[in-house]
C-alpha cells in the first residue's frame, strides 16, 4: 500500500473534494481525514463603567410588585 498526501478544503455542505495524481493507477483507496479545528475567538474584555450615568433606577424600585402583576393571564 502506498501513501500520498493532498492538501483539501472542507466545503460548506461538509464534503471534501479529492483529484488524485494521474500516476495513480489503483482501484481502491483507503481515506483518512485529518483537519485542524479552528481557534474560539479571543472574548472581548469588557470595559466596566460604559453606561455610568445613563441608567436611574426608580425611587421604588425595593417596592413589592402589585399582584396583578402575577395575577394576568391565569386561567
Amino acid at each position: 500500500m502506498q501513501a500520498i498526501e493532498l492538501a483539501a478544503e472542507i466545503d460548506h455542505n461538509q464534503q471534501i473534494h479529492l483529484q488524485l495524481p494521474k500516476t495513480i493507477n489503483a482501484h481502491k483507496a483507503k481515506v483518512i481525514v485529518m483537519y485542524e479545528e479552528e481557534a474560539p475567538q479571543p472574548l472581548k474584555p469588557l470595559t466596566l463603567g460604559l453606561f455610568k450615568g445613563k441608567i436611574q433606577m426608580s425611587d421604588d424600585f425595593n417596592e413589592p410588585l402589585p399582584d396583578s402583576l402575577w395575577l394576568e393571564g391565569e386561567l
